[in-house]
């Protein structure tokens, strides 16, 4: 039985336990999708095969009391296997209408799994959906269920086959994060429960009416002005026309756009309330910068010759913080 009211420490607490029953170890990666669920973002986890990327999605979905589906990116994908169809349909009368069959889209939280294995085309299908929180058809709105939370996975090594999303489709994404390996004990404790007896399936500990009381109350913590200058100045100083910075000149081919600040100041938010604070500090910015800025800070291929690396920038940028 889900509890009717809680504090954000209580749901934080049965959100983490239930996932961890099946996910061991990946704490930052399960805490920075609780932060994009409570700042309303979409997420895309980047790792290698193997790492439970889907089946981390799955548990949280399954910890939600939220619909859920997956949906599976192939070359051969089309949009409407996305966002639905219309289809003609005969009556008693024999009176013959269209109407729109709806797609997998329409759900609380979506697992958009390898979504660079489709191309342009469908994963372009997301785009008003992630943006927009609706779709449309035929010049009719189709609004999408609130909330809509859309996890997509990602291959980083394997190249033939896919498609890599255009930076339009990269800036609808809350959070860029990348899923590492496990621990030694942690593997080995991984490997253990995969040769133990199945577990029962994870119930629903969180309801909808806790998520959107949440994400409510996030909206409300208080950012000082200081903290929207300072953010402010690294949007401008990521951009390499006007920087300061000699890296950034050098190495950026393209700063990040004004939705990156106020991302960050989303997600800075979301982290301040789960950890219980009624304001945000730049410790809650330093932690949300990465994976806000990762995918939006796109570097040049002397950047890539020197093995300058994207997080090295950002740490520039985040001494603007001081």
């Amino acid at each position: 039985m889900i509890e009717a009211k809680s504090t954000i420490a209580e749901f934080r607490s049965r959100l983490k336990s239930a996932v961890g029953r099946r996910i061991v170890g990946q704490e930052e990666v399960l805490d920075q999708m609780t932060v994009a669920l409570i700042a309303g973002g979409h997420v895309l986890l980047i790792g290698v095969p193997g790492l439970a990327k889907t089946l981390m999605v799955q548990s949280l979905a399954s910890a939600c009391d939220l619909s859920f589906s997956r949906i599976q990116f192939t070359p051969d994908l089309m949009p409407s296997d996305i966002i639905g169809t219309e289809i003609l349909v005969e009556d008693a009368d024999r009176r013959r209408e269209f109407r729109f069959q709806r797609g997998p889209v329409f759900h609380s939280i979506i697992l958009a799994d390898e979504i660079n294995r489709t191309p342009p085309k469908t994963q372009a299908a997301l785009l008003e959906a992630m943006q927009e929180r609706k779709i449309t058809v035929a010049g009719t709105d189709h609004p999408l269920p609130d909330p809509f939370f859309v996890l997509a996975t990602q291959n980083p090594i394997e190249q033939e086959g896919t498609y890599p999303l255009p930076e339009a489709q990269l800036d609808r994404f809350l959070f860029s994060i990348r899923v590492g390996y496990p621990g030694e004990e942690e593997e080995k404790l991984v490997l253990t429960r995969e040769s133990a007896p199945a577990d029962a399936p994870i119930q629903p500990v969180v309801s909808l009416e806790e998520i959107k009381h949440f994400q409510r109350q996030a909206r409300e913590i208080l950012v000082a002005d200081s903290l929207v200058t300072a953010v402010v100045r690294m949007l401008r100083e990521s951009r390499p026309e006007g920087s300061s910075i000699p890296e950034v000149r050098r190495h950026v081919r393209l700063g990040v756009g004004t939705r990156a600040g106020t991302f960050l100041l989303m997600a800075a938010k979301a982290r301040a309330l789960l950890a219980d604070r009624p304001h945000v500090t730049p410790e809650d910015l330093r932690a949300v910068a990465p994976p806000v800025l990762s995918h939006r800070l796109l570097m040049d291929f002397t950047a890539e010759a020197e093995g300058v690396r994207s997080a090295q920038l950002i740490d520039r940028l985040l001494d603007l913080l001081a």
